[in-house]
């Protein structure tokens, strides 16, 4: 394959991944950036990297499926795990960063590299091979019709972030320091009594929201489900999910709160904190109305108000392959949540594997797959090959690996063998092909 330079469109945590994964490997790369020329509707600043909905990129343990693909990311060298790893905030068992610092920072590394070059323009169609098209969930217009036209269909889900508020706003006197389990004490929790509970349901139910036009009953994804669609499938759904005490103490108070709303720090000083699992599609005058019903956030200042927005994904199994190319076109990659992959980590994943296996092509190296017994290899085989009738956007699981031989009963145990068998197949993985 001839080239001068690898095209790079899009500048969101997996584009950046994959442009600095071919830079690493000496492939020069022309990473285009709409921002700061046109946003998209869920962008607002002009850094590389925006993370537009919460600024958690989930637990961090290897007990869980995420934790251990950043584990497997950091030994790959990501881009985008060492920048979240110096723009940590605290968050108990998860990694949470300082969301403009983060941004700044993958940014400033993606601008310094001497092998990217950045042009700041709207791309309107597919760029010529070998590129990656990496321009997430909200690709529209030209270049949309374009990629339609290429695989012969796309699909849309809608997507929804969750409020921000100011610590100064807060009344700590009902707000109590704690993580899950004494996990140390990272995170804010506004607890109700039952009484308190009833009649927050009952306001969420009876909220406005704001009308989407472009569908009638529009697919919304499970993981970022509005708190009002749970809300609305039952009066118990909040306190068995988002809002369940389990696992926290008010050492103040003996008695065990009936729901726990919990704040988590959205900035590295700690003046801002996002509601947890607080998505939502309320009108901004309902959302200020309902949501200062939370013990300890009745004079809340909304730092940013909840938005729903619409997401599109290529129908990927049988058009893409584990390496993100193209089956129809070699030379050119997808990575992101274009891609069907769903979340902050697992975007820039799929961008560190397209990157990789693209500079792999061009250097006259064996692509690389990295099967089912890892995390990222996982996911790139479920986008790849899901045999299901319809295929939706998936956070890594454990249920997408390869299950153990002889798997012990604990699923702890379990989960922590898989952990181990996965982080000695990408150290084997590194050391002959990488």
């Amino acid at each position: 394959m001839k080239y001068e330079r690898v095209k790079v469109v899009g500048a969101g945590l997996a584009g950046c991944e994959a442009a600095y994964q071919l830079a690493e490997r000496g492939v020069p790369v022309l990473l285009a950036e709409m921002k700061p020329l046109k946003k998209s509707p869920a962008h607002k600043s002009e850094v590389f990297a925006e993370l537009v909905c919460s600024n958690s990129l989930r637990s961090d343990r290897l007990q869980n499926a995420v934790g251990l693909l950043k584990e497997e990311m950091r030994r790959l060298g990501s881009l985008i795990l060492s920048c979240a790893d110096a723009s940590r905030v605290p968050a108990g068992g998860a990694l949470a960063v300082d969301r403009e610092g983060f941004s700044a920072l993958v940014t400033e590394r993606v601008r310094a590299h001497k092998n990217i070059e950045v042009v700041e323009e709207e791309v309107l169609s597919l760029p010529e091979i070998p590129a990656v098209v990496a321009t997430g969930p909200l690709t529209d217009g030209p270049l949309l019709a374009d990629i339609e036209r290429f695989f012969g269909e796309s699909l849309h889900f809608y997507d929804a972030a969750a409020p921000i508020v100011e610590y100064e706003s807060l009344d700590m006197g009902k707000v109590f320091r704690a993580s899950r389990y004494d996990r140390g004490s990272d995170y804010l929790n506004c607890a109700m009594d039952r009484v308190q509970y009833e009649a927050f349901v009952d306001a969420l139910i009876n909220a406005e929201t704001v009308p989407l036009k472009e569908f009638e009953t529009p697919k919304v994804f499970e993981g970022c489900m509005p708190v009002e669609a749970m809300a609305r499938r039952g009066r118990m759904t909040l306190a068995y999910g988002p809002l369940k005490p389990v696992g926290l103490r008010d050492e103040r108070n003996a008695a065990r709160p009936f729901a726990v709303v919990q704040l988590r720090q959205d900035d590295k000083e700690g003046r801002l904190y996002n509601i947890v699992g607080f998505q939502t599609n309320l009108k901004f005058s309902e959302q200020k109305r309902v949501f200062k019903m939370i013990p300890g956030l009745e004079n809340a200042s909304f730092a940013r108000y909840g938005v729903m927005h619409r997401n599109t994904f290529i129908n990927s199994p049988g058009k893409l392959d584990c390496a993100f190319q193209a089956n129809a076109k070699a030379g050119l990659y997808f990575a992101g949540q274009l891609t069907g992959v769903e979340g902050y980590v697992e975007s820039a994943a799929s961008g560190l594997v397209a990157g990789v296996n693209l500079a792999h092509a061009l250097l006259g190296k064996d692509t690389v797959d990295f099967t089912r017994a890892t995390a990222i290899g996982a996911l790139a085989h479920y986008v790849s090959e899901y045999a299901g009738k319809d295929f939706q956007p998936m956070n890594v699981t454990f249920g997408i690996m390869d299950a153990l031989i002889d798997p012990p009963r604990n699923k702890q145990e379990r989960y922590e063998k898989v952990a181990e068998r996965a982080l000695c197949a990408i150290d084997e993985i590194i050391a002959k092909k990488m």
